[in-house]
């Protein structure tokens, strides 16, 4: 079926008809995003074995919708049509952004994009705006509508982003909860198995994970730091360092594979791992020992599972100061262009100590571990359904699957 068609089943006028099962609650998962889809997956699949609840996905105009259907396709969703969607009404509605999401008929739970609100607002290259930007995920244009807030809860991963969305939006406040975070969560599961993560990596007992990541935009490491990774597989031998590039998937998505595999093409025959936009990407952190990033939420995240991390590239003008990525900026060291990075690598593990993360990872989550449990409860709640009897957890992340070569 074409994604433009619109489905007489589960949902439609006469679809109680053709259902096997009838009565169902109906859960949306608006997918604006193949980052906000990953993302998504943690809250959908906690109705899992739920006989009571029909799962659904739409895809929410934005201008990185490439790869958002097929990503649905690969976990074999149901996709609506957009505008079948927005003129259905469901039970509940889940989003991990607000473009167009005002134009849905459901309750909206809306989660963080990333880990907390670290980013400013980006304006097109050449405007000039008034007064300070503001950060993406706290600013009222965003959050209200017409004088009313869009959302029905807004979730937050740490008690701190109450008071950071109290003084940006106020009127949002009463709809804000906090419930943890479940990258976070979920990474943590994971590392009692780091070997196995090594494994998957092709890493042997005494080699070295080395994660370079980068987040999209003007301003990320891909942008202004494009020659690390020649420099990382030309200075670090391979029988010693196992190199995975992980890239941002609005990277991909907005110039390609094709184009993205070919600028690392000569970095790939020198061994160069590179995980692709729809894997994914937290088995890599897991597995790493270190990470060098810019101010994307992959550097965070490794550093609050206490991967040794040092920073190619940080722009602070996009970057909200008082976000935990901002915390982390102030203590990690930056990549010199002139020194060898070998001796920057072991410089950044010896004198790594466990406070030094101590902030960064506190203002991760102020609910480790249990994202799961709280965010069922108020997806049931909306839902107006008695939970299961089980208690989620959070699981470890699948392993990594890495490209090793060009394909023809």
């Amino acid at each position: 079926m074409a994604i433009h068609e619109w489905r007489r089943v589960p949902v439609g006028l006469d679809a109680r008809k053709w259902v096997t099962r009838g009565n169902c609650k109906t859960l949306l998962v608006i997918v604006h995003t193949v980052t906000s889809g990953q993302r998504l997956l943690d809250a959908a699949r906690l109705v899992d074995s739920d006989t009571r609840v029909q799962v659904m996905f739409t895809i929410a105009p934005d201008v990185f919708n490439n790869g958002v259907e097929e990503f649905v396709q690969s976990i074999e969703g149901l996709l609506l049509p957009w505008q079948q969607a927005v003129n259905t009404r469901f039970d509940l509605a889940i989003a991990a952004a607000y473009g167009h999401v005002h134009e849905v008929h459901a309750p909206l739970i809306v989660m963080e994009h990333g880990n907390g609100f670290n980013k400013r607002v980006s304006w097109a290259p050449g405007k000039h705006v008034a007064g300070e930007r503001p950060t993406y995920g706290l600013d009222a244009q965003r959050l209200v509508r017409n004088g009313n807030v869009i959302a029905s809860s807004i979730v937050l991963s740490h008690q701190t982003e109450l008071g950071r969305l109290g003084r940006a939006c106020p009127q949002a406040l009463p709809v804000a909860q906090v419930v943890g975070d479940p990258c976070y969560d979920r990474l943590a599961a994971s590392m009692p198995n780091r070997n196995l993560y090594r494994r998957a990596l092709d890493a042997g007992p005494r080699q070295k994970v080395l994660v370079v990541t980068s987040t999209w935009g003007r301003h990320s490491l891909f942008a202004r730091r494009l020659d690390l990774f020649s420099r990382v597989v030309h200075e670090l031998p391979a029988n010693e360092y196992r190199v995975v590039a992980l890239l941002h998937p609005n990277v991909w998505f907005g110039h390609s594979r094709w184009q993205v595999r070919t600028w690392l093409a000569d970095c790939q025959r020198r061994g160069l791992r590179i995980l692709m936009p729809e894997q994914d990407w937290r088995g890599v952190l897991v597995a790493a020992d270190w990470v060098i990033g810019d101010q994307g939420s992959a550097t965070l995240y490794g550093a609050s599972i206490g991967v040794p991390v040092a920073l190619a590239s940080f722009e602070a003008s996009e970057v909200d100061p008082e976000s935990a990525m901002a915390d982390l900026a102030a203590v990690v060291p930056r990549i010199n262009r002139y020194q060898p990075l070998r001796t920057q690598l072991d410089r950044v593990a010896a004198v790594l100590k466990p406070t030094d993360y101590q902030r960064v990872e506190e203002r991760v989550t102020s609910e480790p571990g249990r994202f799961h449990r709280n965010m069922r409860r108020l997806m049931y709640r909306l839902m107006g359904l008695r939970q299961p009897s089980s208690v989620p957890i959070a699981i470890p992340v699948p392993l990594p699957v890495l490209v090793t070569g060009l394909e023809g």
